[in-house]
């Protein structure tokens, strides 16, 4: 049973699948270094390919399942404490209520601080250059 399931809904999503994805991106490093740090982990059992995904069925492939499966379900279970859960629908709650720039204003804005960066740019590749120049004149005597 899900604490208080229809209340932050977007941000719980967002939550569990940003750290999913994180989750997915380790088992499937774990999966490599088991296949190549213990090279009879990364032997087909059997023989067995899995015809979508064109993997070898292997220990390694077994293990990183399982870690991945007991993971999602910890990730979930921990998301679904008072806490936590209570936590991510005060977030979503609070994003509802901010005033977030029109798409014009976004753009104006971006415009201002592309420009800022362009001239500070600018400014420190001749800061550096002119000073390249100094110091070299001072230290070798010639420019």
């Amino acid at each position: 049973m899900a604490y208080k399931k229809d209340q932050g809904r977007m941000a719980r999503m967002a939550a569990f699948w940003s750290l999913a994805v994180l989750i997915f991106y380790g088992c499937v490093s774990l999966h490599t270094e088991l296949a190549s740090d213990f090279p009879e982990m990364g032997r087909a059992l059997g023989g067995f390919r899995i015809p979508i995904l064109g993997m070898d069925f292997s220990p390694a492939l077994i293990v990183a399942g399982l870690v991945l499966a007991t993971s999602l379900w910890l990730l979930y279970r921990w998301q679904d404490k008072p806490k936590n859960a209570d936590l991510l629908i005060e977030t979503e709650s609070e994003l509802r209520k901010v005033t977030w720039p029109s798409l014009d204003e976004a753009i104006t804005s971006s415009v201002v601080v592309i420009i800022c960066v362009l001239f500070l740019m600018v400014f420190l590749a001749g800061a550096d250059w002119f000073l390249g120049r100094a110091a070299k004149v001072i230290l070798l005597g010639h420019g």
